[in-house]
């Protein structure tokens, strides 16, 4: 029995340093984006002075994507499940307005235009009565 349990604290620990080296490369490519992104708006305004619609939309789509990496990286160190689950939504709704953004506006796309955005608008609302729920059932800390 002591093997075993031996063996156990082993692959305790090989997941505990996996899980680490998976945070320390997330949180690198969180710094790498952010970078990019700023270099981009700098480079962008300086070029262009007022930004294009094209140009505001590739930026704003990078900025999601960086959204999207800090809540992963987020939810990598939250230990409450009701906080993960509620970043789980505020993910799956950020990659709901990506999509929507990069998504051609032709008159054949737009029965996938309603659909995810009544899919986004599901998502912002169980987002609202998640946090709602959060508030009323955890009492506030003194």
């Amino acid at each position: 029995m002591q093997r075993f349990q031996t063996w156990l604290d082993l692959g305790d620990r090989f997941v505990t340093a996996v899980r680490l080296v998976f945070i320390a490369l997330m949180a690198l490519l969180l710094v790498v984006a952010m970078a990019s992104l700023a270099t981009k708006l700098v480079t962008a305004v300086w070029v262009e002075g007022a930004l294009a619609f094209e140009t505001l939309q590739m930026l704003f789509n990078d900025a999601l994507f960086v959204l999207i990496i800090l809540a992963v990286v987020r939810t990598l160190f939250i230990n409450d499940s009701f906080t993960y689950a509620l970043t789980f939504l505020e993910v799956g709704f950020v990659v709901l307005l990506r999509k929507l953004i990069l998504l051609e506006t032709t008159p054949e796309e737009a029965w996938v235009l309603l659909v995810l955005g009544l899919v986004s608008a599901l998502f912002f609302g169980l987002i609202v009565y998640t946090h709602y729920l959060k508030h009323d059932i955890v009492p506030p800390e003194t």
